[in-house]
C-alpha cells in the first residue's frame, strides 16, 4: 500500500508533457488567452456573469437605484415600546437621562406593554395608548408643539 502519491505535475515531466494533459499549453495556463471580459450579457438575465460583475462593480450594478419619491419613502422614524423602555431602563438612564428628562427626541414612544417607573419622556411623538400609560402612573411625556398651517381659502365670485 502507498503512504505517499507523487503529485501529478512532478511525475509529468519530459517532451511534449507541458500541457499534462489538457492539449495545448494555453488551453490550462489560466485564462490569459481569453482576452478580457467585455460587458456583453451582463443585461437583466445576466447571471451567468453576475459574479464577474459584482467583483467589478460591488453590488451596485443590478436592482434599482436612483431618487425614490417623497410619496414612497418609507417611514424610517425609530420607534420604542414601553415594555422595551421599562426593560432596558439602567442602560436608558445612562445614555438618554438629562434634567431629570428621559431624551429619546429620535423615538416615538408605543404603547405595548406596561411601565412601572414614574419618569418624563420627552419623544419626537407617542400613540394615545402610550401617553395614556405614562400619565396613568404619574409620569409626564413632552412632545413637540405640532405648527398649524394656515388654510387658504378661494376667494368666492
Amino acid at each position: 500500500m502507498k503512504l505517499k502519491k507523487r503529485r501529478k505535475v512532478t511525475r509529468m515531466h519530459g517532451y511534449g508533457m507541458g500541457t499534462h494533459g489538457w492539449g495545448a499549453r494555453k488551453k490550462h495556463a489560466g485564462s490569459g488567452h481569453r482576452g478580457g471580459c467585455g460587458m456583453g450579457g451582463t443585461g437583466k438575465m445576466g447571471g451567468a456573469k453576475k459574479t464577474l460583475v459584482l467583483k467589478l462593480y460591488g453590488g451596485e450594478y443590478f436592482g434599482k437605484q436612483g431618487v425614490t419619491s417623497r410619496a414612497t419613502r418609507r417611514r424610517i422614524n425609530p420607534a420604542i415600546n414601553l415594555e422595551m423602555i421599562e426593560k432596558n431602563i439602567e442602560s436608558l438612564k445612562k445614555r438618554f437621562f438629562k434634567d431629570n428628562i428621559l431624551d429619546l427626541s429620535d423615538f416615538k414612544i408605543l404603547g405595548k406593554g406596561e411601565l412601572k417607573t414614574k419618569l418624563t419622556i420627552k419623544a419626537k411623538a407617542a400613540s394615545e395608548s402610550a401617553i395614556k400609560a405614562i400619565e396613568k402612573i404619574g409620569g409626564k411625556i413632552i412632545l413637540p408643539e405640532v405648527k398649524e398651517t394656515k388654510e387658504v381659502k378661494k376667494e368666492e365670485k
